[in-house]
């Protein structure tokens, strides 16, 4: 299945960016209650990328649906992400 242009424009974007810079990003989108489609690219790119470098993203995504309740921190020495909720 070929990607959709929006998803690949994001996903360009976040692999440049240091994990830091990718936490503000999802942090900002913390309680954002509004959604589209370029939202789902736009959300589903990021994922991607904490997954693509390995990072344990189990504490914002169930394997269906990705969790904005609460803002997160990179725990480096567990490469996870936590919710500080």
């Amino acid at each position: 299945m070929q990607q959709h242009i929006y998803y690949i424009k994001f996903a360009l974007r976040f692999v440049d960016m240091q994990i830091p810079e990718l936490i503000t990003v999802f942090n900002a989108q913390v309680q954002n209650r509004g959604w589209s489609s370029m939202r789902a690219y736009h959300d589903q790119a990021l994922l991607d990328e904490f997954q693509r470098r390995g990072i344990d993203t189990s504490a914002v995504y169930d394997g269906r649906a990705i969790s904005f309740a609460y803002p997160v921190r990179y725990d480096m020495t567990g490469n996870r992400l936590i919710a500080n909720g």
